[in-house]
């Protein structure tokens, strides 16, 4: 099964009305992010037991580890989560920024180093979302 259709698939396995609020986030990812690489991470590590929830992800980024080893990874991720949606935002070095810069202004959302996490999109200022993600997008542009 190719990325397109398990993204697909994933989205239209959510229930109303997280499905349409993934489906208009996807495609305002994809607006920002028209030729990005698409990932869908199943939530299994190499054993394949559960560690995550499945996630979609976008565009690729070289994370560097402590050991110095490289691993490709997206820039940008969403996840269905119990309550809501979670919107990752990879690779911001400094672990205060989006809490500090967007968590006062974006509305009914946790903001964590690197994820926002919310509700629903009616909840949220949806251009302050956009905004951070486009500042995580800059910052991890190859």
């Amino acid at each position: 099964m190719n990325v397109h259709h398990q993204i697909k698939e994933y989205i239209s396995a959510q229930p109303e009305p997280k499905r349409s609020d993934m489906q208009e986030l996807h495609g305002i990812i994809l607006g920002m992010m028209p030729d990005c690489k698409l990932w869908f991470l199943d939530g299994r590590d190499e054993s394949g037991r559960t560690v995550s929830n499945p996630n979609i992800g976008y565009g690729s980024q070289a994370r560097i580890y402590a050991d110095g080893k490289t691993k490709e990874f997206y820039q940008i991720g969403i996840s269905a989560n119990t309550t809501g949606i979670s919107v990752y935002i990879m690779g911001i070095k400094d672990k205060k920024y989006l809490a500090e810069k967007y968590g006062k202004k974006i509305g009914q959302a946790s903001v964590t180093g690197y994820c926002i996490k919310f509700r629903a999109l009616k909840n949220i200022d949806v251009n302050t979302l956009v905004d951070a993600m486009r500042y995580g997008i800059e910052q991890t542009h190859a």
